[in-house]
């Protein structure tokens, strides 16, 4: 059976703020709606489900993120990951000077965790904790000599 990633879904507290922190990055906002109703009560798996949504796709066309900001049932606020917990944690990009994308992330109050690292001369990479506590691993490839 062929199989494709159709998209990562991050829920977030401030869908405006997210948007604007991902579309400052490179990422294109395709659409949003919101949505409501028995067909996603079913699909979500939670009763009264309402939420706005946006759909954001990176310049390669290849990936795509679904945010939504529930506004029933009410979201639970829960402690950010940390990196070595189990499930999904983070969501990572490749960027061409990640120095930049640093600067835009910090317009955004959005910091590494630690610091920027090089991974064997190939990729300088980091961990930035953006909106909603979401982690966003950046990675920079090296050019090769």
């Amino acid at each position: 059976m062929p199989i494709k990633l159709e998209n990562v879904g991050i829920a977030v507290r401030d869908l405006e703020a997210t948007i604007a922190f991902f579309t400052d990055l490179g990422l294109t906002l395709l659409g949003r709606d919101t949505v409501s109703g028995e067909w996603t009560d079913t699909a979500v798996g939670l009763d009264g489900n309402h939420a706005k949504i946006a759909m954001l796709q990176t310049p390669d066309g290849q990936g795509r993120l679904e945010l939504f900001e529930y506004l029933h049932p009410e979201a639970l606020e829960t402690e950010p990951t940390r990196p070595n917990q189990i499930g999904m944690h983070r969501v990572a990009f490749s960027v061409d000077d990640i120095d930049k994308a640093l600067e835009i992330a910090a317009k955004h109050g959005c910091h590494p965790l630690r610091g920027v690292a090089t991974y064997e001369d190939v990729y300088r990479l980091t961990y930035v904790r953006g909106p909603s506590g979401i982690i966003v691993m950046l990675a920079e490839e090296l050019s090769q000599s």
